[in-house]
């Protein structure tokens, strides 16, 4: 954990901290599971995710808490998120996914566009109603979110190296990072709430991934039954141990293809961080072949989900909903961008009838990144977490590259 003596907030003790986010999110599903009255009319229209995302928020903002000097989210991302993935994809249909078509490929692809149109159309704009916004070396800190927005913070930081990004405006757009996301990965949450308005009004055919849930669903009603604590332990036991098997593999061989090909770094490839998801998702893939499959049926999904709500708290605990106040120009260069990214996201949903889904999980695998695009899918069903991970890791593929080309195009308008 960091040391905290710097902080200003009322709880620098992270072990106080997690113990007051496990509250909140017990609080939020007892209220959720009310089978009446106000909580039932009250989470008709706001969903639970988006609360155990909201509420940290909240506490952060209030200084309450200091999302930024706690270790919380590192050890959720590091250990809980390698957990979460394996025991939500142990259970993988792969005809199901098969069955989805190219959709989800082509959304994903299209909110890759959609962040680099979004850059350059939002740098373009503020030429225009606000120069003093985008002067100087601004397009150069644009490049750093443009990393991050599609891949993940390896791309960030590489973009930081390439286009020799002061420190000090690094900062300044990695709040524009954190803040514009945040609230973008809010707003999808609420959309899942809605998702059959959304699919009747883009036409879209969801049976795949209806028939996916009904197979997920039937799986689990055949193999159900009370577990004992010897299924808890095993369940644990491939979690954990997969995560540690992942860290083990996966940062050593970062370190490797560092050394020998540092080149590589431009595809993340020598992000420790990438291949400790690769081979987590790996590794419950593996065992989706396997008879711990069965084990969905005493809970592995249910346990994999309580990490990811854990982790989603962690995310939401270093939104500050008041930085939006501090230096609004910057923010609202970010705001319009995220729009622009949105807009043709929409667009071609509504044109090539996609699923609000395949939309949603598409932009947060871009955005997100590996963290968030599965809590983003689990919003819809826990059984599509997965997919949220294998978009995500196309992601880090493409962040470097696709990142690099936005920047070459902002360099250019800024003369």
């Amino acid at each position: 954990m960091q040391e905290l003596e710097a902080s200003t907030a009322l709880i620098t003790d992270d072990t106080v901290v997690l113990g007051l986010l496990a509250a909140a999110l017990g609080l939020v599903f007892w209220t959720a599971a009310r089978p009446g009255g106000f909580w039932k009319r009250f989470y008709t229209y706001v969903p639970a995710l988006l609360l155990c995302y909201f509420i940290p928020a909240i506490f952060n903002s209030l200084g309450l808490i200091d999302g930024d000097a706690s270790g919380l989210y590192p050890m959720a991302r590091d250990y809980l998120l390698p957990v979460a993935l394996v025991l939500l994809t142990l259970s993988i249909d792969f005809p199901g996914i098969r069955r989805m078509g190219p959709k989800a490929i082509i959304m994903f692809l299209v909110g890759t566009l959609g962040v680099m149109l979004g850059a350059v159309f939002a740098f373009g704009l503020f030429e225009i109603i606000s120069p003093q916004t985008v002067a100087g070396d601004t397009w150069r800190g644009m490049t750093t979110v443009a990393g991050s927005w599609i891949g993940g913070g390896a791309n960030q930081a590489a973009m930081k190296d390439v286009f020799k990004v002061d420190n000090n405006l690094f900062g300044q757009f990695v709040a524009v990072d954190v803040l514009v996301a945040n609230v973008w990965m809010a707003v999808l949450l609420f959309l899942a709430g809605r998702a059959e308005a959304f699919d009747r009004w883009t036409g879209a055919d969801t049976r795949a991934i209806d028939d996916m849930k009904r197979r997920i669903e039937s799986f689990n009603a055949e193999h159900s039954r009370i577990p004992t604590l010897t299924d808890v332990m095993v369940i644990l036991a491939l979690g954990l141990g997969a995560m540690g098997t992942s860290h083990a593999i996966g940062k050593p061989l970062a370190a490797w293809i560092g050394q020998v090909a540092p080149s590589l770094a431009r595809y993340s490839l020598t992000s420790g961080f990438f291949w400790v998801v690769v081979i987590s998702t790996t590794i419950g893939l593996a065992l989706s072949f396997t008879r711990a499959r069965k084990l969905e049926g005493v809970g592995a999904s249910r346990i994999g989900s309580a990490a990811l709500y854990v982790l989603v708290a962690t995310i939401g605990m270093h939104m500050d909903i008041g930085t939006l106040f501090d230096r609004p120009r910057l923010f609202a260069l970010g705001f319009c961008w995220i729009s622009v990214h949105a807009l043709i996201m929409l667009g071609i949903a509504k044109l090539i009838r996609a699923p609000l889904f395949f939309m949603a999980v598409g932009s947060q695998a871009n955005i997100g990144g590996a963290a968030s695009a599965p809590v983003v899918a689990s919003a819809f069903h826990p059984s599509l977490a997965p997919v949220g991970v294998l978009m995500a890791v196309l992601g880090y593929a493409l962040g470097t590259y696709c990142a690099w080309l936005t920047g070459l195009m902002l360099q250019a308008m800024a003369g």
